[in-house]
């Protein structure tokens, strides 16, 4: 049997008016620190999003989303956290915020593969 590895994840959320609290699901984080791996996957329902709020950005909010991608496997949208461990990396992305996209709270789970992961819990929580 393969060994299996603690590992941790929030869902993003898109809070196209933060007034009002509503929310949909956009994308998972995983972190697992055995493996030195942090990705992000996303996955953003328009039809769904402009049923919250008809005139949201949404090319706004595809960019936030694709920025989160991009601190994960350090391309030039993570700047100098680029050079960050993925712990780290994880834990920025995770930290409260009030903005349009917001990381959920941090769950934990056990994974023989963090990849594999983050699909299985993007089609259960996002799709």
């Amino acid at each position: 049997m393969a060994e299996r590895h603690v590992f941790e994840y929030a869902l993003l959320r898109v809070v196209p008016r933060v007034e009002r609290g509503e929310l949909i699901n956009a994308g998972v984080l995983v972190y697992c620190r055995a493996r030195s791996f942090v990705a992000a996957r996303t996955h953003l329902d328009e039809q769904r999003l402009r049923c919250l709020d008809p005139a949201v950005d949404v090319a706004a909010v595809r960019a936030a989303l694709c920025g989160v991608e991009g601190v994960c496997h350090g391309g030039p949208e993570a700047g100098r956290a680029a050079d960050d461990e993925p712990g780290r990396r994880f834990r920025w992305l995770t930290a409260p915020r009030s903005t349009v996209v917001q990381p959920g709270p941090v769950h934990t789970g056990l994974t023989t593969d963090p990849r594999a992961e983050v699909e299985r819990l993007l089609d259960l929580l996002v799709r």
